[in-house]
């Protein structure tokens, strides 16, 4: 066992018996802050150094924003937990070809953007904040955590012609009950955690959790969805993508993978193969 996850552990579980308020303020401080930023790899570099950046704010953060293309027809990409938008390098030049803009940030916390934190109330705030700048998106493409953002900002308002989804975390709830199961934090610690979450990024709301849940508001994300996801994920397991399948039926498509995990999925030319092809046939339902 991880020595330092161990000391957490001995800490964390009796301090929730004792002074819960302190417990989840210590596990939240834990649990929000990624270990570190992503840096561009060198085979994002090119396209990378290829978008006009663009600059927003959120909870006064400094965000930066990216755009390839014009910005007509553009095409929203929401990246995961601990990593950032040149992840979606092979699909700008791919879009680009398709007659889209990519339009992508940097969320707070994360790549170049400033802040040492971000929520999915911040994800879907920015991203209604581009809807305003460059109007109704063609689609929306998100991994990870950018999946729950995207589903939250579509119920809230966000106009999409099509979703795709890969390696995506359908319940906000999953991330405490995931941290603390891998922390070996008992039911105490987390539901300090929950109560922490919910003061310091859903304003006091305990109706955040079913807000940003992608299972509850199906009536008001009524676009076609294609989910993409590994049966070997050890991030997100893949029942959460049976949540959705059983949630939006006929709406949408699932396709589970083999052997690519949560992060390598995401590049992985077979996968960009089946996003592109998605929302190439939008163009051709849009045609006919």
């Amino acid at each position: 066992m991880d020595p330092a996850q161990a000391l957490i552990r001995t800490v964390l579980n009796p301090a929730a018996r004792i002074a819960p308020g302190a417990a989840g303020r210590a596990a939240f401080e834990l649990f929000a802050h990624p270990l570190r930023r992503s840096r561009v790899r060198p085979s994002e570099q090119e396209v990378h150094r290829q978008a006009a950046t663009e600059r927003l704010a959120v909870n006064g953060k400094p965000v930066v924003g990216y755009r390839w293309g014009s910005g007509e027809r553009p095409v929203l990409l929401l990246h995961g937990w601990r990593s950032r938008a040149s992840r979606y390098a092979p699909y700008v030049p791919r879009l680009r070809e398709l007659g889209f803009s990519a339009i992508s940030f940097d969320a707070p916390g994360h790549g170049d953007s400033g802040g040492r934190t971000t929520s999915v109330p911040e994800y879907r705030e920015l991203a209604l904040r581009l809807q305003e700048r460059y109007g109704p998106f063609e689609a929306v493409v998100a991994h990870s955590l950018g999946v729950c953002a995207a589903f939250g900002a579509l119920a809230d308002g966000l106009r999409a012609d099509r979703l795709a989804a890969v390696s995506g975390v359908s319940s906000v709830g999953f991330f405490p009950a995931a941290f603390c199961a891998g922390l070996g934090l008992d039911a105490g610690v987390e539901r300090a955690l929950r109560a922490r979450i919910e003061r310091e990024l859903f304003d006091g709301d305990a109706g955040g959790w079913e807000r940003y849940d992608a299972a509850r508001r199906t009536e008001a994300v009524d676009l076609p969805i294609l989910v993409v996801h590994d049966e070997d994920d050890d991030v997100v397991p893949l029942g959460q993508a049976h949540r959705l399948r059983k949630a939006y039926g006929e709406r949408l498509d699932l396709v589970v993978t083999r052997g690519l995990g949560h992060r390598r999925i995401i590049a992985e030319p077979t996968v960009v193969d089946q996003v592109i092809g998605f929302l190439s046939a939008g163009l051709e339902v849009a045609a006919a």
